[in-house]
């Protein structure tokens, strides 16, 4: 990882497999996204890193225990409106935003991009890569193997694609941002460049549906 950005996972893994990431700021630490154990350990590593003032999450496939770890930290969770269909345990804990962003606190921000689920979300850390900025994707925009590139998908386990509108949509929301580097939600990441990696793939994964031009 880098400064101010750690890794939270499940080992051996559990479900699907997901990490969590704790970004550390002056203002309040972050967790993007969910797991679903909060052990001793893990609690008072965070706690000594300095706890967490808001959990962000980008669609519901990682809601998981969203509550115990809001209740754990005395912190709020922020969940998108169009997704509040989703939530299965509600809680005074969850605070649900609408719109197209949402500012936090020293510069941090959520964006709403859409695709697999209505209220798909990014989370923007301008301070990260050392000020060239930073995007935690979740799967909303999947990193892949070679690490160079994106992918969207409407549903992961049954390999049903988004629709060219759907992906442009996801693209122009992360345009808007500056970054230099993506963290996944799957222990892939990349490092530098990122934001023309998405331009790239969203152009690519276009073309292959709509036009179908000859195999690369």
């Amino acid at each position: 990882m880098e400064a101010d950005l750690y890794a939270i996972r499940t080992e051996p893994a559990f479900a699907i497999g997901q990490r969590a990431l704790l970004v550390r700021s002056p203002a309040g630490n972050v967790l993007w996204d969910c797991i679903a154990l909060l052990d001793g350990a893990t609690h008072d590593l965070i706690a000594a890193l300095g706890g967490i003032s808001a959990i962000a999450i980008s669609h519901p496939h990682y809601y998981t225990t969203m509550v115990e770890w809001a209740h754990a930290f005395a912190a709020q969770v922020l969940l998108h409106a169009a997704d509040r269909e989703w939530v299965m345990r509600p809680d005074p804990a969850l605070r649900f935003w609408e719109g197209d962003t949402l500012p936090l606190h020293d510069g941090l921000v959520l964006a709403r991009c859409g695709g697999h689920f209505a209220g798909g979300t990014v989370l923007h850390w301008p301070a990260g890569a050392d000020g060239a900025g930073v995007l935690l994707s979740g799967d909303v925009l999947q990193v892949v193997p070679d690490r160079r590139h994106v992918s969207f998908m409407r549903s992961y386990p049954n390999m049903i694609p988004l629709s060219a509108a759907a992906v442009r949509s996801v693209a122009r929301a992360v345009d808007a941002l500056t970054f230099d580097r993506m963290y996944g939600a799957f222990q892939l990441e990349i490092l530098s460049d990122a934001k023309a990696a998405v331009r790239r793939s969203a152009d690519r994964y276009v073309r292959w549906i709509t036009e179908h031009p000859e195999p690369i």
